[in-house]
């Protein structure tokens, strides 16, 4: 299994940044993937998960309406779209592989970092006023 993360940079507060993770080794739908951040001196934090292709997400409270999560299973890729970019949002982001899920199970019960094994090596996002 490998997950590949990019798409981050410098960018501006105010602005927006796609970041993609590009999966190889697994190809069912049914795996939970999720995309973390560690900012610096503080521990990794959930951003936001997804089971599928469709509806079934979960965003931290304090993205939400700002990030978006989504998946093109014929790529493999799972993309997370943040907008309205604040200083606060500098991290480093990891995308992660967690379990596979019943489509029936809502992703949230599962959108914590005890439940992924698998971790990409991480983009850098910096944003600046």
């Amino acid at each position: 299994v490998q997950l590949q993360a990019s798409g981050g940079g410098p960018v501006q507060t105010g602005g927006s940044v796609r970041l993609s993770c590009a999966g190889s080794g697994f190809t069912s739908d049914g795996y939970v993937i999720g995309w973390f951040r560690q900012a610096p001196g503080k521990e990794r934090e959930v951003v936001s998960c997804i089971r599928g292709s469709g509806g079934n997400t979960y965003y931290a409270d304090s993205l939400k309406g700002r990030v978006t999560i989504s998946r093109d299973s014929a790529k493999n890729t799972v993309y997370l779209q943040m907008n309205s970019l604040e200083v606060e949002d500098t991290a480093v982001y990891y995308c992660a592989l967690g379990p596979v899920i019943a489509a029936s199970y809502r992703v949230r019960h599962y959108c914590r970092r005890d439940e992924f094994d698998y971790w990409g090596q991480g983009t850098q996002v910096t944003v600046s006023s």
